[in-house]
């Protein structure tokens, strides 16, 4: 039945029915449709949520994860930590999967958009716990990819996009169209 409410509550426009804008302290990033959000919620699995495939420990970080807002029963999808490099929440919400916690950031809603209970997450924090940033993502990152060291943007040193590029080329065409273009181009 838990499962069913989350479900339904998605047509539900969250920011309609209440304002979750009151003592959040979320940094804008001045995106359009953009609203500071704080609310309590529990960690889930979203493929669980939708469907009731529920392995252990919410995927074991192979799964997205959401929030279901305490307040209304609301599945908000949390697609952004606080980083600048548009890293996903669920390396920062893995920790808590299963148990409430209260979240503040930036919630996106807008139907022109397509963009509905969108949230970026800055701060999560557990029942009696200290309040933590969600900027874990390219810290874990590297600790997985310690032979990635050196400058610039973590996504340049991945070895896995490294490995991509050198057989898919930059544009996914091949090595053939990447010179091509290269060459056509710069």
């Amino acid at each position: 039945m838990k499962h069913l409410i989350a479900i339904l509550a998605l047509a539900a426009s969250p920011l309609a029915a209440q304002n979750f804008s009151e003592g959040s302290e979320a940094r804008s990033w001045n995106l359009y449709a953009e609203v500071p959000a704080k609310f309590d919620a529990e960690v889930v699995d979203v493929l669980c949520t939708l469907t009731g495939d529920c392995p252990d420990d919410c995927g074991a970080g192979k799964r997205q994860l959401g929030l279901v807002r305490a307040a209304d029963g609301v599945l908000v999808l949390p697609m952004k930590n606080s980083q600048p490099a548009f890293t996903g929440a669920a390396v920062e919400l893995a920790p808590f999967c299963g148990q409430q916690v209260t979240v503040d950031g930036l919630m996106l809603d807008d139907p022109e958009l397509g963009a509905n209970n969108v949230y970026l997450l800055q701060t999560i924090q557990a029942a009696g716990a200290d309040k933590i940033k969600a900027n874990k993502w390219t810290k874990n990152w590297a600790k997985e990819h310690p032979e990635a060291k050196g400058k610039g943007p973590w996504f340049r040193r991945d070895p896995r996009i490294k490995e991509i590029i050198a057989t898919e080329g930059y544009l996914g065409l091949g090595l053939e169209e990447d010179a091509t273009f290269i060459a056509e181009n710069f």
